[in-house]
This record gives structure tokens, sequence and C-alpha cells, in this order.
């Protein structure tokens, strides 16, 4: 018998990543799913008072994302992802996500799934725990997921695509370096990119970086990166720095591998125009703002021979 549930997803960091993946496999098996609302100052207050301090500012948002959905589902969907790649890891949050929301937690029923391919545990094994989990057998599970996996390659494609797309804009490129949970998220990213768009700025995304390349452009700064959602950030860096006006670097304080990842570019950057943004406290946009400013100015001011 298949248990029906509402699960909750919060819209929160792997979410940035996956939602596409996500919201088609739940779709599939006509499992009911809510999404908590985007990022507000109460999510990020009740975040913080339930984490400890020296947890970044991304985390301390998908707490508040947690909370604000556990009294409205059967369930909380918390994927834990290792590694991605055989000599990777991920974020250590990611690694320890599930036992983080569990121990804050205790009463909440959670499902999840485990990626880890150092350990063979692949995407594909993730979902049909998954499934399981929801009451599916392993055949409809499997359907539901290549059925999933195709739309979300689809998806990138069209992402991909659009950003070779704004390469031939007359106006002026900026490229928003971040995690997609960063660069998306209402109170972190959006502040970013909605002042640049109000000023005419074309924004390509580091996400938006071809799959092909990504691989291939670290190398250029690094022949290893342990950390691979880095390594795509750095891929982007070395792609696209020399195709745009400019680079913003958005960070959430305080990311271990952002810091290492940000000190790179910085080294790398020559003659590109750089600025890194780090985001720890959100209660003005002024600052931010201000800095944008300054950087939009020099940017336009630069005569290019």
């Amino acid at each position: 018998m298949i248990i029906i549930l509402t699960v909750g997803i919060p819209r929160g960091l792997l979410y940035y990543r996956y939602e596409t993946l996500w919201k088609e496999f739940f779709n599939n098996l006509n499992v009911k799913y809510i999404i908590s609302d985007n990022s507000n100052f109460k999510i990020l207050k009740d975040g913080k008072n339930k984490c400890i301090d020296e947890a970044c500012l991304s985390l301390k948002l998908f707490i508040g994302h947690v909370i604000s959905l556990k009294d409205k589902c059967d369930c909380i969907f918390i994927p834990r992802i290792y590694s991605l790649e055989k000599t990777e890891q991920v974020c250590t949050n990611f690694n320890c996500l599930y036992d983080l929301i569990h121990n804050l937690f205790p009463d909440l029923k959670i499902i999840n799934y485990n990626i880890d391919v150092k350990r063979k545990n692949t995407e594909i094994k993730a979902f049909i725990n998954l499934g399981k989990q929801l009451g599916f057998n392993k055949k409809d599970t499997i359907k539901a997921y290549k059925m999933a996996k195709e739309k979300e390659n689809i998806k990138q494609t069209y992402i991909q695509n659009s950003a070779e797309h704004k390469l031939s804009s007359n106006k002026k490129k900026i490229l928003l370096l971040g995690h997609p949970y960063n660069l998306n998220d209402n109170l972190i990213g959006k502040t970013v990119s909605n002042y640049l768009s109000k000023n005419n700025i074309e924004i390509i995304y580091s996400y938006e970086l071809p799959k092909k390349y990504i691989n291939e452009y670290y190398k250029k700064i690094s022949p290893k990166v342990h950390w691979t959602m880095n390594k795509e950030l750095l891929s982007a860096f070395m792609y696209y720095k020399d195709k745009v006006d400019g680079v913003i670097v958005l960070t959430a304080f305080p990311c271990g591998p952002d810091s290492l990842t940000n000190e790179m570019i910085l080294r790398k950057k020559g003659k590109s125009k750089v600025l890194l943004l780090t985001f720890e406290e959100l209660s003005s946009d002024v600052a931010v703002i201000t800095r944008l400013e300054s950087f939009i100015d020099m940017i336009e001011g630069c005569v290019y021979a």
C-alpha cells in the first residue's frame, strides 16, 4: 500500500541545485509537496535562534525554512550528499544535514537520501531509497526518476544556452559568481541581481556554465580542487572573466571552502574587475547597494581599446 504524504521541501541549500529533479520526481509519483516561502527576515531570525553562531548564513536560513514548514506537512525532505565525484567532496553542511536537522528537531519526521559516489551510493540508488520510504516499488521509482532526470537535463540545456546568448548582448555584462543557494536567495543574491537589472546590466550566473567546461577550466588555477561545487565556481570564473566587464563574487560568511576559492580568484584575476561581497548579517541593503554603485561606476568608466 502506497503511503500518501505531504512532503515539505525547504527553499534553501540544495533546493536551488535540484529543484527541477525533486519536483518532477514527486510529481511523477503523485506525491503532494509544499515548498517554503522565499526567505524573509522572520525565517532568518528563527534559523539564527535555533542554530549555533558559527554556522554560515546559508545554513541559518535553511534551518529557518525547516521551522517554517514543520507544522504544515507530514514530513520534511532532507537529502544528504557526501561526494559527487570519486576524488572530491561537497561542503560538510551537506554531509551532516540530515543528522543536524534530526538532532535539532528530534520529533520531526524526515525522509532523505544519501549520495556518496566514493562509496558507490549513486544518485539513482538514492532515489530508489527515497521511493521506498514513500511506499513505492523499485520499478515505479526508477521510472519516475528517469523522467525527472530528463526534465532536469532539458532545463540545464536551456540555462546553458541562455548564458551563451547573453554574451552577445550590447549591455555591460557582469558575472555573478557564487553558489545557487546564495545567488537565488531572496535575502542574499536577489538584492544584488535586482539592483544590477535595474541598472541595465546583463547578468551571467556562474551556474550557467556549460557542463563540458567544468572539468577543464578550473585547472588553469589549480590541477586539483577538493570541493566539487567550488571547482565549478573556479571554472566559471576562468571561462567568463575575459568575456564580461566585471565579476561579483558572492559569499555567505563564514564559508570555509569559499574563503579558499575567493583567494584563488583574487590571485588569478589579472586585469579583471572583481568585487567580493560577503554576507554575514542582513539588517540593511544600504552597504551592499553602495558597493554595487561604486563597482558599476568603475566598470562604466573603463575605456577599452
